[in-house]
């Protein structure tokens, strides 16, 4: 009897919130299973002390334990999917899960049954089953699955060479320095001349041992020496007075004293390199500092948005959202969309200024060495920067999307939550769209890893980037009158979509059109397209423009203003059919012109408290791994969702608490993506690039 009565009291029934969006009748998968233990747990009774005189005995009462007598049979936890139509006395339509505990032997078609004989036929109600799962079954064996052995084979190499790479560094510091010890000897025996950069050599023998090694950036692991501040006043009696201290120890060490490409290669996987390239608090010449502010609190804001899609479908208060949607403030939340809008633009920013300067200096020219025809040199150029570009992104993307498979997989199988997407069944098949980064150009319903919808976007943005740049180097006005054609078709082709499906941001969801116009490269472009032209700007004026007060202060008022209503404009609207295509084609570009005035002020000594706020050397790190911070937060805020044992009840507390929760969880799973994958990567392009600096040892 016991045993009937404690499957009864894991099984799901109604409870209250019906009417306030409590869809989840679950009971509790925990308990059905503890009711069959393993022998040996106690059995029995628990005493337990009340709040009260903890030596009363009055105060001390017991209650039987779940672990007693096995039952004859293994419990088994079963998920209902109902369907219910509710006419009278009120018209209700809803979709429930109720969760129950029976023997395990019973198949789907038991439930099914069961469940048949035991609702209550009405004329006014409409109930049926649409589908029967068991999380209990443990279908899937996480080691009889391919992926999973292939990452585990991928990461137990990666481990093995950063582990090798770190243990090198370490050796390689010690012999640079007894190195510079040694020669430093042999260069006093034979002159007591001045060096390159106006130091007696001698010097160096007293400083070396005071040196420690240091990397400028992520995409500059060159080991080098740092100089003490007490010899930057040093002058140059000869040679180049911006030579630097890596190229003159070059020139003084032996030939056997430089690495190996093999060695340097090793060296890209070095923990404390990368770990101190990602915590550095300094940023290269080439960088525009207020980039980092703006990406790492986009990522913040997308982080947060998708808190609240996912907890929101895990919620046994789901109408609570419809109540959070009046408010005000909630707008910051539900137009979350900007922030990949803020993506775009810095992605298009970055890769037209750095173009345009790296062009300058010369360096795309060694990737069409011996090539004097201007076609095959832009060909070059292209095919350099979208391999780049490939395998830039795609060692961490890949190792992800192979997570991604492996735990929604898991999560489908022994979840008592459907998952919100069907990545266990679209990435077996579909993953190779990923790797193509075409995986837009499908219907929503075959997309692997949701979420990657913005860097197949971003890499098709990039080829026509590219194309676009290598025009401009040489006709800078065919370039610009394409730029120009491709943002004014953008916005057309998304106001027709938008008008002929009637979609209309002041009351839908921002994701109802999610494979129209939510994740379609073409009515994106706008962002990435205004974001190479700022970086075009910056690169002519070198940062460096002149403006009047006054065209400052309305500069600046303009560009808080637009924000604000693109944010908070849409409250309690109402728009035409006409009025909200237009919207729809032209606020992602709107947003991009405010960030376009942001970026160019703070770079050119206008941004005041926000270049500071922008530029804070805390942010750099946040900054760095976004990248990888971006492919790993849905999984942390996935598998908190569909791993509970009964739904969450939201308020405005939780979901704070819930939110900085998985910032933490997910950029510190980022950190250690990004060390493993993203930052070795970087530094194995700069070894192997045709101007690589050879490392000393």
């Amino acid at each position: 009897m016991l045993k009937k009565n404690k499957m009864d009291d894991a099984s799901g029934h109604y409870t209250s919130g019906f009417f306030y969006g409590n869809n989840y009748w679950m009971g509790s998968m925990s308990l059905c299973k503890a009711i069959h233990h393993a022998v040996g747990h106690d059995r029995g009774k628990i005493a337990v002390r009340s709040n009260g005189h903890p030596f009363s005995n009055d105060n001390i009462y017991t209650y039987p334990s779940i672990y007693n007598d096995n039952p004859p049979f293994m419990p088994g936890f079963f998920i209902i999917k109902i369907f219910f139509n509710e006419t009278y006395p009120i018209k209700v339509t809803r979709t429930i899960y109720a969760g129950v505990c029976l023997p395990s032997t019973c198949d789907r078609v038991d439930v099914k049954e069961l469940f048949r004989k035991a609702q209550k036929q009405l004329d006014s109600r409409q109930i049926r089953v649409i589908d029967v799962r068991m999380p209990t079954d443990q279908k899937f064996n996480i080691y009889e699955d391919r992926t999973f052995w292939i990452l585990a084979i991928v990461s137990a190499i990666v481990f093995i060479l950063i582990l090798s790479g770190t243990v090198y560094e370490i050796y390689v510091s010690k012999r640079f320095k007894e190195v510079l010890r040694q020669q430093d000897k042999e260069m006093m025996n034979n002159s007591e001349t001045s060096s390159g950069i106006g130091c007696a050599s001698s010097d160096y023998g007293d400083t070396v041992t005071r040196e420690s090694l240091k990397k400028e950036s992520l995409k500059d692991l060159q080991i080098v020496l740092n100089l003490p501040k007490d010899r930057e006043n040093c002058e140059v009696s000869s040679g180049n007075p911006n030579t630097s201290s890596d190229e003159y120890l070059e020139g003084h060490l032996h030939e056997s004293d430089k690495l190996s490409v093999y060695s340097e290669l090793l060296l890209s996987f070095s923990a404390i390199t990368n770990f101190k390239a990602i915590c550095d608090h300094n940023v290269g010449a080439d960088t525009l500092a207020s980039i980092h502010g703006l990406r790492a609190f986009s990522m913040f804001w997308v982080i947060l948005g998708h808190t609240c899609i996912v907890v929101f479908k895990y919620s046994d208060n789901m109408e609570m959202r419809k109540d959070v949607e009046r408010n005000f403030l909630f707008q910051a939340i539900t137009n979350g969309p900007f922030s990949v809008d803020t993506f775009f633009f810095i992605s298009g920013c970055l890769v037209s200024y750095l173009y345009f300067r790296t062009n300058a200096k010369g360096k795309l020219n060694k990737l069409a060495k011996g090539s004097s025809n201007e076609w095959t040199r832009c060909a070059a150029h292209f095919l350099g920067l979208v391999a780049y570009r490939f395998m830039r992104l795609t060692a961490p993307y890949m190792f992800v999307l192979g997570v991604v498979q492996v735990t929604m997989k898991y999560l489908a199988a022994t979840s008592i939550f459907e998952p919100p997407t069907l990545d266990h069944l679209t990435c077996p098949h579909y993953w190779w769209r990923n790797v193509l980064y075409i995986n837009t150009l499908f219907p929503v319903e075959q997309m692997c890893m949701l979420w990657s919808w913005y860097l197949a976007n971003d890499t098709q943005f990039y080829i026509i980037g590219a194309i676009i740049l290598i025009i401009g180097a040489r006709h800078f006005r065919l370039s610009a009158i394409t730029t120009c054609a491709f943002l004014i078709l953008s916005w057309i082709v998304t106001a027709i979509v938008a008008f002929t499906n009637n979609h209309r941001p002041d009351t839908d969801d921002p994701l109802a059109l999610f494979d129209k116009i939510y994740d379609k490269p073409w009515t994106r472009l706008g962002p990435y397209l205004i974001g190479m032209a700022v970086g075009w700007t910056l690169f002519r004026t070198n940062c460096k423009i002149r403006l009047p007060r006054m065209a400052v202060v309305t500069a600046w008022s303009l560009a808080i203003i637009n924000l604000l209503v693109l944010v908070f404009g849409l409250y309690r609207a109402e728009l035409s059919q006409f009025t909200a295509a237009l919207y729809s084609s032209l606020s992602h570009s709107a947003w991009a012109l405010s960030l376009a005035w942001i970026t160019i002020a703070c770079s050119t000594g206008y941004g005041g408290f926000v270049n500071t706020l922008l530029s804070a050397p805390c942010v750099y790190p946040f900054s760095r791994v976004t990248y990888c911070a971006y492919l790993v937060h849905p999984i942390v805020i996935r598998s908190m969702a569909l791993n509970a044992d009964a739904p969450m009840h939201l308020g405005g507390d939780t979901m704070v608490i819930m939110f900085f929760g998985f910032v933490i969880a997910s950029y510190l799973l980022s950190f250690v993506v990004s060390i493993s994958f993203e930052a070795p990567v970087v530094t194995m392009l700069k070894i192997l690039s045709p101007s690589r600096k050879k490392r000393l040892a």
